[in-house]
């Protein structure tokens, strides 16, 4: 498979030389199944290759320990470099893990490590909480044990008092500019001592002793834009390339349905429904599922995107990357990019907070200010009327997709 990207027998042979010669071809396979552009595989493979010889002079045949791949990213002065150089020996570890000697970190390392552990598998046994919320949580978590240590060096976690987690919050309470910002620090803080005591780790429940900072949830009005300005963002959006036909189609989905990022990135290709023209959302922010209607103009969108713009890949996803490895978006970011660029390209001005809750949040509004419930405010806001069902076969290679949208 090395063939592919390199044909000089030179090239060949110094490629396949090293600690990792014998698994070039493996490694070349992996790029060229996960759709990466040649010119992109030749050079991780060639960062590969240079690992390789140094790990060869180092440890010859025998599996690769961590201090290699140490001192042969450490001897790199710039941090570019040294970033493509991660990068690459990411995928040499995950095509070839047996290569690898992986050191275990020790309790020395990370003290905390067990008591974060236990800690973790607390919140999502015991308080069920999703995976992004149980990162925030251990995170606060996290900074409160650093805080303690720093300040009171040596001492067991059991002998905390209630006034040293007062200083602890008093602390974590000024680096926080904003009212959700300083709940969120109590509740981490409050979480984490209310484990210590159901653990058995302290003698006391010291989460009653912190306190409670206000936060109205009325008090303002959460950021949204001019409904006309979504409108013209979309409207901006060239749809003659794959990327603008599905950045069309994400951003229609987005304004017209209100759903959230996490629920759009985990929507399916049977998850719609084209002939009653709804969309089904799966585990909601309530972990609950539910239904949204899906307006005529997103639903062409949405078709065009699968029929002309979606990458063949065998995933069952409806939105997926274009950047190789080409696949379902795996967290928020890469979809809030696409907002935000949409966005600017549109000529709308954002401010800090920019993203999909940004269109959530305009939709919310334009509804309230019209006093119509979702159902029957949505065929009217970006449409300019009320929408007909429509029938109108769509070709396609295994056969025929018929487009029927009702939002009622």
């Amino acid at each position: 498979m090395l063939e592919f990207y390199f044909s000089y027998g030179g090239v060949l042979k110094r490629l396949r030389s090293g600690a990792l010669g014998g698994e070039m071809d493996r490694l070349a396979e992996h790029f060229f199944r996960l759709g990466y552009k040649r010119a992109s595989a030749k050079i991780y493979l060639s960062r590969i290759a240079r690992f390789s010889r140094f790990a060869g002079t180092r440890c010859g045949p025998m599996p690769i320990h961590q201090d290699v791949v140490d001192s042969y990213l450490g001897a790199f002065t710039t941090d570019t470099p040294r970033i493509g150089a991660v990068s690459a020996l990411g995928h040499a570890r995950r095509v070839a893990p047996e290569r690898f000697i992986i050191a275990v970190p020790s309790e020395e390392d990370d003290p905390d490590a067990p008591l974060l552990a236990s800690f973790s598998d607390y919140l999502h046994r015991v308080r069920g909480l999703e995976p992004n919320t149980r990162e925030g949580v251990l995170l606060g978590g996290r900074r409160f044990l650093d805080w303690c240590r720093h300040h009171h060096p040596g001492q067991d976690i059991e002998a905390l008092t209630a006034k040293q987690v007062l200083a602890a919050v008093e602390y974590r309470l000024s680096l926080s500019t904003t009212s959700g910002s300083r709940t969120a620090a109590t509740s981490h803080i409050r979480t984490f001592l209310r484990f210590l005591y159901w653990a058995g780790r302290h003698h006391q429940d010291l989460a009653r002793v912190v306190p409670r900072t206000p936060s109205w949830r009325l008090a303002h009005l959460p950021p949204r834009l001019a409904w006309d300005d979504v409108r013209h963002a979309i409207d901006a959006i060239g749809a003659t390339t794959p990327v603008g036909i599905r950045d069309r189609a994400v951003l229609l989905l987005l304004a017209t349905t209100g759903i959230r990022n996490g629920e759009l990135r985990a929507i399916r290709l049977r998850d719609i429904d084209w002939r009653t023209g709804e969309v089904f959302v799966r585990r909601t922010k309530g972990k609950r599922d539910r239904v949204v209607p899906l307006l005529e103009e997103t639903g062409a969108a949405l078709a065009d995107y699968i029929l002309r713009a979606r990458p063949k890949v065998d995933s069952p996803y409806l939105f997926l990357s274009f950047t190789p490895p080409m696949g379902p978006f795996k967290c928020a970011a890469p979809v809030s990019r696409i907002v935000r660029k949409r966005l600017r390209h549109g000529g709308v001005e954002l401010g800090r907070v920019a993203g999909a809750h940004l269109l959530r949040h305009s939709l919310a509004t334009q509804l309230v200010g019209q006093r119509r419930p979702i159902n029957e405010g949505l065929s009217g806001i970006l449409c300019g009327g009320p929408v007909s069902s429509v029938e109108e076969p769509l070709a396609k290679d295994d056969g025929e997709l018929c487009l029927c949208l009702d939002p009622f």
